[in-house]
């Protein structure tokens, strides 16, 4: 059966009001969470970032669900840190936390000052940190020189269990490349084609047992013209390819971007229906793709109509 979860967006929200979303969630039946991890919004029109790591502690003694995040080591976040923060979690809410790991964005990293890698670079730079993240919830002492450097670190207080791992990938190349390591994939959605490359090759490389969780970026309001509106007035910025997206330094940037991007052209990246029996079709399809785990990002404003009505008419539908 799969797992129906609510992605937090604090590019979008303040976090107070993230956490009673959070709250309606699961009142509504939702199963899970996700948050997002940005220094920066995607663009000015969306206009917070709060800290992922202080409001996931909040979250995660405000409701029951288990919850996670995209974090991408090496740079604004030092994998000692991050092991420390997962670390810190699992022992207060034990079982209820994950980390996904990626590469990263140049809009969240370049505030270090510190010059921004190629790919190739962040992907050996992200390795190198998931060995370390996995010594040290060992309880190993850490000592390491590469990409991250790392001196004699011991975590004192450690987890009660090894925290999940997931690996987060958009492309078939990046997908096959982390199931050398993760406990899972994640990934976001994307028209069908594409999205089964991603799977593919996931699988192929050597994750065909392990789980899969998707995001699916969604636009839901009462009438179709209203939802392609709030898509595009919100989330157009995050459409283009995902090797231009990771170059772009400031918001500012995005919304350059954006200003070329129309809106049919968010077809496939962004669903985009006033009608629930729809969304049940589309969510159903990414099941039968093999996805276990499906979190729900609507980028309409309106939260808590879109999270009332899904747990009235989608939730019970998908996962019945």
């Amino acid at each position: 059966m799969a797992i129906l979860g609510y992605h937090a967006s604090h590019e979008q929200f303040a976090p107070r009001d993230l956490l009673r979303y959070a709250q309606v969630a699961e009142s509504a039946g939702f199963d899970a969470a996700m948050c997002s991890d940005h220094f920066a919004p995607w663009g000015e029109r969306q206009g917070n970032s709060g800290f992922a790591w202080s409001w996931l502690g909040a979250a995660l003694a405000a409701t029951s669900l288990p919850f996670g995040t995209v974090n991408a080591p090496g740079q604004r976040y030092h994998p000692a840190i991050v092991a420390q923060a997962v670390a810190t979690l699992d022992q207060m809410f034990p079982g209820r936390c994950w980390v996904a790991l990626g590469s990263g964005q140049h809009l969240n990293e370049h505030i270090t000052g510190e010059r921004w890698p190629s790919k190739a670079e962040r992907t050996a730079r992200l390795e190198e940190c998931v060995e370390v993240l996995r010594a040290l919830w060992d309880g190993e002492t850490v000592t390491h020189r590469g990409w991250v450097i790392v001196d004699e670190a011991r975590l004192h207080t450690l987890p009660e269990s090894p925290p999940r791992l997931l690996g987060a990938a958009i492309t078939p190349t990046t997908a096959g490349r982390v199931a050398r390591w993760a406990d899972g994939l994640i990934t976001i959605d994307q028209p069908a084609d594409q999205l089964r490359q991603v799977v593919e090759a996931f699988r192929s490389s050597g994750g065909q047992h392990r789980s899969m969780a998707l995001q699916v970026q969604l636009s839901y309001a009462p009438t179709d013209d209203e939802a392609l509106g709030a898509a595009h007035d919100q989330w157009r910025t995050n459409i283009a390819d995902s090797a231009v997206l990771a170059e772009l330094r400031t918001p500012e940037q995005f919304d350059a971007l954006a200003a070329f991007i129309r809106p049919d052209d968010l077809e496939g990246d962004v669903r985009v229906s006033s009608d629930t029996s729809v969304h049940v079709e589309w969510l159903r399809e990414r099941i039968d793709m093999g996805f276990d785990e499906l979190y729900l990002h609507n980028v309409h404003p309106d939260q808590q109509r879109f999270i009332e009505d899904f747990g009235e008419r989608v939730l019970p539908e998908v996962v019945g």
